[in-house]
């Protein structure tokens, strides 16, 4: 018994607290990939832990983000080469706003014990929760003020509807810290596309701690928009209609070919991770690749997501300065995910994983189909048509199969699909979908012909203008290319003019390749100077003596136009530049900071990288952005198609030749009797 306290005191003195009593929760497994989301069960003992440090009887605590807390990427190496049955660590990071101060929480799930418990007292606040944001909604209903501005305009208060804006920060010094929405409201009246139809002229502030309106001002009456042709419902609309797209189907009478085992993925030469996390959603982990010329899988990728996505509006008007949004800093990325549509968000033949998530009272929520996995099949994989030869035509041609993992994740108006497909020659390639509805600005003007002053926008319908904006994607792509220890290379193209007569001809193009040593020389703006970006392996040749790598074929290009003293620049700093890279670090995992809300750019990744560390030879990370000028038109009114983009990460001499040379098309399957004609 002696030896049992010692070992249970020993075990306190170095881990932390354990759980009061009560904890019911039971044990965990012991062996799972150490990179797996957080279980319902994981996410029960995380609630169980922490309240019972925290009895709700006398505390006021409200979780805002509950997820893994990845272990060092060695240790992750190391368990995933080790036998099955291995134990593997689990803890879990915790952000929750207890009594009105902000604690970070780690727990070792292992164990049931909090390892730290800290406060944070910093600029900016956590992720916003889906229930005060319910919650903050319903204030102007109850609101007599409102009531009153509702019925000065002839509107019905049972058809208002209103939703949440975050305030950013614009310059304040003052010290008090308050969490605070903006509010505003629209109104259906006959539809359900309620972002077209904004009751603009009203400003609400709300304090979402005490849960009250704080600030109120109605400035002005303008017009909601009309109600005709907003309606995006099929069910809801009348005749006639356009042409039915042709009908398809699918058959896979071998069954799919990809094999998923709890979140691991296995498909042609690919194998990798799909993870969760409340923040970022969709994370791609331990990507390898097949090599048949050396008979083993080699790294590609350590860990792949979506950081940030910025989404600063230009109308500098005093209802519309404020809205310069951080999608996943503030409203979460993985929490604003919805449950994919069978059929319609997926083929007939994904398969489809659920993830689990902390609500605010840090019970696990349940997301039915919240990725779907998928294989694409009608591209061509390479081809050749040789008629040089006489007498002969040769047509060889092999046509593509690929596999792609979907998710979609809604942040108020718009629709965010994000496809990561695997190419079995070697490539991933992302792609970035959005679609759902303009912010629309009321204004009492139905033709251009009547604009006299800037709008800031495009009219897109009578009394409609779609607001100019931004969307500034940023991947974290933590690259391991055939090995942990990489370089970054920038190759510029330039001419070169023949000046000696040894050629008829006066020029001709030619690289210089430099090794980036730094981070200050590694922020790169694409499309300045032509240039070709890779991160190679240093200590990997091929057989003719090339450093093995891939290479980044961006997206088309979009540059800031903000001013870098603009108060949303600063905390989104991470545009000033297209390429960034760093040296690998477990936890810089947020390029606008972990803390966003009404954040102040004290904590993003242009100020980790003034501290210009090297990054040759070295685990390295790319930072990648992908922008997008979103000039409204006529066609995004009242819903706009999928407006895409994207880019490819390619292997440079990272195969001994094409490894797809071998690789046959898949065979042509005749469809059973009764199903219809392929």
């Amino acid at each position: 018994m002696k030896l049992l306290f010692l070992f249970s005191f020993l075990t306190i003195f170095f881990f932390g607290f354990h759980a009061q009593s009560g904890t019911s929760v039971g044990p965990l497994p012991l062996t799972q990939h150490p990179l797996d989301p957080l279980t319902k069960h994981e996410i029960t003992l995380v609630q169980t832990i922490v309240l019972n440090k925290y009895p709700t009887s006398h505390n006021k605590v409200k979780f805002h983000y509950v997820g893994l807390d990845d272990p060092d990427k060695a240790t992750v190496l190391k368990l995933l080469s080790s036998p099955p049955g291995f134990k593997t660590p689990r803890s879990a990071f915790v952000i929750v706003i207890i009594n009105s101060q902000t604690h970070e929480i780690l727990i070792n799930l292992r164990t049931s014990y909090i390892v730290s418990d800290k406060v944070y007292n910093g600029n900016g606040f956590p992720t916003l929760t889906a229930e005060e944001q319910t919650e903050a909604i319903g204030l102007p209903l109850k609101y007599g003020p409102f009531i009153e501005s509702v019925k000065k305009r002839g509107l019905n208060l049972s058809e208002v509807v209103c939703s949440t804006f975050t305030v950013g920060w614009y310059g304040e010094v003052e010290k008090k810290r308050q969490r605070v929405l903006r509010i505003e409201c629209f109104l259906k009246n006959g539809t359900a596309n309620i972002y077209v139809r904004p009751i603009n002229g009203i400003i609400i502030i709300a304090d979402i701690d005490e849960m009250e309106i704080i600030e109120y001002h109605d400035r002005s009456v303008k017009p909601v928009p009309k109600v005709e042709n907003t309606e995006y419902r099929a069910s809801h609309m009348k005749p006639p209609f356009s042409p039915r797209l042709p009908s398809y189907g699918f058959f896979q009478p071998e069954g799919p070919g990809f094999k998923i085992q709890g979140h691991s993925v296995s498909w042609a030469n690919w194998k990798f991770h799909i993870g969760y996390d409340a923040r970022a959603g969709l994370i791609i982990s331990t990507a390898s690749i097949y090599d048949s010329e050396v008979h083993k899988s080699r790294q590609v990728l350590y860990r792949g997501f979506i950081s940030e996505l910025f989404v600063p509006y230009q109308d500098p008007s005093e209802e519309w300065y404020y809205k310069t949004f951080f999608d996943a800093g503030e409203f979460g990325f993985g929490s604003s995910m919805v449950s994919l549509e069978p059929l319609h968000d997926c083929p007939p033949h994904a398969q489809f994983l659920d993830v689990f998530f902390a609500g605010i009272d840090g019970s696990p929520h349940h997301l039915e189909n919240a990725f779907c996995v998928f294989e694409n099949y009608g591209s061509i994989m390479w081809r050749h048509t040789e008629t040089g030869i006489p007498n002969e035509e040769i047509r060889e041609s092999r046509s593509d199969v690929t596999l792609v993992v979907r998710m979609v994740v809604i942040v108020g108006n718009y629709d965010n699909v994000i496809d990561w497909e695997f190419k079995a020659s070697g490539s991933i390639k992302h792609a970035i979908s959005l679609s759902g509805m303009l912010e629309i600005k009321a204004v009492d003007i139905k033709h251009k012909d009547e604009i006299k002053e800037d709008q800031h926008g495009t009219l897109v319908a009578e009394q409609s203008v779609g607001v100019y904006h931004d969307h500034y994607y940023i991947y974290h792509l933590d690259l391991d290319v055939d090995g942990v220890d990489n370089s970054f290379l920038k190759s510029n193209l330039k001419t070169v003019k023949v000046t000696d007569n040894s050629s008829r001809r006066k020029s001709y193009w030619t690289i210089e390749t430099q090794t980036i040593k730094t981070e200050s020389d590694a922020k790169i703006n694409l499309g300045l100077s032509q240039s070709e970006l890779a991160l190679v392996n240093p200590n990997k040749k091929t057989s003719t003596g090339n450093q093995v790598g891939y290479r980044l074929v961006p997206a088309p290009v979009a540059h800031t136009l903000l001013t870098e003293d603009d108060y949303p620049q600063i905390r989104g700093a991470f545009t000033n530049y297209n390429i960034w890279v760093t040296p690998y670090n477990r936890t810089a995992k947020w390029a606008g900071g972990l803390y966003v809300d009404q954040s102040r750019g004290e904590d993003t990744l242009a100020v980790w990288t003034k501290q210009n560390r090297s990054i040759e030879n070295k685990d390295i990370v790319l930072w990648y952005v992908v922008g997008i000028h979103h000039i409204p038109c006529q066609e995004d009114f009242p819903i706009m198609p999928l407006l895409s983009t994207g880019f490819e990460l390619r292997p440079t001499n990272f195969f001994e030749r094409n490894p797809v040379l071998k690789t046959l098309s898949p065979n042509y399957v005749k469809w059973p009797a009764g199903c219809g004609k392929p």
